[in-house]
């Protein structure tokens, strides 16, 4: 009888928990890729500030962005825009983001991903070529907005 009960309590739970899940993990693949779209937009060539400004919108007026192994955190989207409107002086040579992998959990996604690109940041004399595969962790609102995302640089 016990073991019933325990059985009852675990199904109610699960429906419970499921019940709560707003995004399937299709949706979550779909908000994923848009992500990494929005993100690769912002640090092009020819990157404009409506590219920045599509990026911002992906989150949600209460957010956590925060960069782990930095220990830096923006909750504030004036300043992330301001910040990244900054990195319109550096001369982007070249910037790719490619996607190695996506694993979705309750209204979270997390992405694998390498980052390739050449740049020339305006505050140096010199070119920063870079190749690394950072992981990050992203939970939704929802309304589908990004309510923290965790950067775990590689």
């Amino acid at each position: 009888m016990k073991k019933l009960t325990l059985v009852f309590i675990s199904l109610i739970l699960s429906f419970s928990i499921s019940a709560n899940d707003k995004f399937t993990p299709d949706q979550l693949i779909v908000k994923a890729k848009a992500f990494v779209s929005a993100k690769n937009a912002r640090q092009q060539p020819n990157t404009t500030t409506k590219e920045i400004d599509h990026f911002i919108s992906l989150f949600s007026d209460q957010f956590i962005d925060e960069h782990v192994e930095y220990k830096f955190t923006y909750t504030d989207k004036a300043k992330l825009r301001a910040d990244i409107v900054a990195k319109l002086k550096d001369e982007v040579i070249n910037s790719n983001i490619e996607i190695i992998e996506i694993m979705t959990g309750a209204n979270v996604v997390f992405i694998k991903m390498n980052e390739t690109g050449k740049v020339k940041p305006a505050h140096l004399n010199k070119t920063i070529e870079y190749n690394k595969t950072n992981i990050v962790s992203i939970e939704y609102d929802e309304a589908g907005l990004i309510k923290h995302l965790r950067r775990h640089h590689g």
